[in-house]
């Protein structure tokens, strides 16, 4: 009897969590759904008037579908390098045991502490002269390289768990050792690689500090700073602003629905392992 109370109670909580981490949502949901003429914090609002006009103005005022091509470009190039860098860097930390390797792995676990906001100032020194303002590829190397050292972490643990039999086999057979890590390693990562890819996607896809200062051009823009054009001085299109958020918000949804049978398998293996 008391288990099915204990499970009662655990099933409860669960509800509860969802429910508040849910609201969030559903307060964007009726404010993009709802005219601009209603205002929502003087009339409850239960359910959305299913208002479509708010898209269409927030898509023409924003011009959200270059900012999401944008977002779509940077994203996936920092994720790419991310990946193809932090797995085999974490292969290298899991499989080859010496001293240098452990300084340098002590030392990108401190760099994971240190905030990418202060880096900003220097770096957009260094962007201007290399000419990486307003530019695709000085954002992805920098989002890219931010996102590193916690992939690193993951990877490695993930790879210390993986019996070297495997790919000393493939050694044996005639591979190289780069041959071994891609063609026997890597498909073993897929737990791992989801997750790194849903974490340092939803990150840079998000990511507002850097954008804010290397893409100034209005057709270089990505969502956040899509976004933040609907907040003015004296109050804020909170209508269209949540529309805006909405269509933006569908890739990353969309995304992480893909790669979610991996993600958490792929979290905890990668924390607890090596």
């Amino acid at each position: 009897m008391k288990q099915y109370v204990y499970r009662f109670i655990r099933l409860i909580i669960i509800i509860t969590i969802s429910l508040l981490a849910l609201f969030p949502f559903y307060v964007l949901a009726i404010l993009a759904f709802t005219p601009s003429s209603v205002n929502f914090s003087e009339k409850l609002i239960l359910l959305p008037n299913l208002y479509f006009d708010n898209f269409i103005e927030a898509w023409k005022i924003s011009n959200i579908g270059q900012a999401i091509a944008n977002s779509l470009i940077i994203t996936v190039g920092a994720v790419t390098i991310n990946v193809v860098l932090s797995s085999m860097a974490g292969y290298a930390v899991a499989r080859v045991k010496n001293k240098t390797n452990k300084i340098m792995f002590l030392i990108m676990l401190g760099c994971m502490m240190i905030p990418g906001i202060i880096n900003t100032v220097p770096l957009y020194t260094l962007m201007i002269a290399i000419g990486g303002i307003n530019t695709h590829w000085a954002m992805i190397l920098v989002l890219a390289t931010n996102s590193l050292p916690f992939s690193i972490f993951l990877y490695s643990g993930f790879i210390g768990g993986i019996p070297k039999t495997i790919e000393e086999a493939a050694i044996i057979d005639g591979c190289s050792r780069i041959g071994a890590f891609f063609r026997v390693v890597f498909p073993l990562l897929k737990p791992v690689t989801s997750a790194v890819v849903i974490i340092n996607g939803l990150s840079i896809w998000n990511n507002y500090a850097q954008a804010v200062f290397f893409l100034q051009k209005q057709s270089m823009k990505t969502i956040p700073l899509a976004i933040s054009m609907f907040f003015q001085q004296y109050g804020a299109k909170w209508h269209l602003m949540a529309a805006a958020s909405m269509i933006g918000l569908a890739p990353a949804v969309f995304t992480f629905i893909i790669f979610q049978k991996y993600f958490i398998k792929g979290i905890t293996a990668g924390s607890v392992k090596g």
